[in-house]
């Protein structure tokens, strides 16, 4: 055995049973097979010896059922390092938006971030444009959001703590803020978090960004240098993102995961979850939920 058939659905929906195993493997033409279950209702492993096309038509018959289909390869299974997007992936909103709606430009600056994770424009040129309609809004207003209108995906608490309980380095690398990163890193315990910084000045956005803006380019870097301090290689790294500014270090990471991603991000990566939440990321790596640090 050298791959698994990783199946995952949501926490929230355990709908994966034997019955489905069953026909997946009746499908593929797998016959009978010794399958692991990682979390009974959610998550099941399914040894093949060759990947084939196995992950096409897994994910061909189970289209239309909340579950994942991805095949993985046992071999360096577990990562050392987690490099993950934060806005759409470890909280459930955009920062930029929310500050935009507090600033009476919601509509035009949500417009704009729609097209730039589809990747239809340059990330930084729109970063700049964004923030520049937020000219004059209160800093206060950064902590209202922080306090007022960000929630959090899922088990991201749980994916961060059990990766560094089993010795990996975490960084939450954005595109984003600071201000919202230090607040977001420290709710699920990143060792370290990188953004951009909005410049303020008499208690008052400037509607500028300090420079260098960090878009997808620093994404790819941070993973390299990290990768290099801690003397690993990027085959042993995980990285997760949603937006067209994540490709970079999701085709670089040895497990780049497309979550709940922009169509044209689910279409380029190799390893999408549509339907789980972060935890899907360790059942991706092999934890059983049993060895979860919650």
């Amino acid at each position: 055995m050298k791959f698994v058939l990783s199946l995952i659905a949501s926490p929230a929906a355990p709908v994966l049973d034997d019955a489905v195993v069953a026909r997946v493997c009746r499908d593929l033409g797998l016959g009978q097979v010794e399958t692991n279950w990682l979390a009974k209702g959610i998550a099941c492993d399914i040894p093949i010896e060759t990947a084939g096309d196995v992950q096409r038509r897994a994910r061909a018959f189970l289209a239309g059922e909340p579950i994942d289909a991805n095949v993985i390869a046992l071999g360096n299974r577990r990562k050392q390092l987690l490099i993950a997007d934060m806005d759409s992936t470890i909280i459930e909103q955009e920062c930029i938006d929310e500050l935009g709606i507090v600033a009476g430009a919601g509509e035009e600056i949500k417009e704009v971030t729609r097209r730039a994770m589809r990747g239809e424009l340059d990330f930084v040129e729109a970063l700049r444009g964004r923030v520049a309609l937020m000219k004059g809004l209160a800093a206060s207003a950064i902590t209202d959001v922080i306090e007022n209108r960000i929630s959090f995906v899922g088990g991201g608490r749980t994916l961060v703590q059990t990766m560094k309980a089993n010795g990996a380095y975490c960084a939450l690398i954005s595109g984003g803020f600071s201000h919202f990163t230090s607040h977001v890193a420290g709710v699920c315990g990143f060792d370290t978090h990188q953004a951009n910084e909005l410049i303020i000045e008499d208690g008052v956005l400037t509607g500028e960004v300090a420079k260098p803006e960090l878009g997808g380019a620093a994404k790819v870097t941070a993973l390299n240098k990290l990768a290099d301090e801690h003397s690993i290689t990027v085959a042993d790294t995980v990285a997760v993102g949603d937006g067209a500014n994540d490709l970079g270090m999701l085709g670089l990471a040895g497990l780049g995961v497309a979550m709940h991603a922009k169509p044209a991000v689910r279409e380029a990566a190799d390893t999408v979850i549509d339907h789980g939440d972060l935890t899907a990321l360790l059942y991706l790596q092999g934890y059983a939920k049993a060895e979860f640090a919650e």
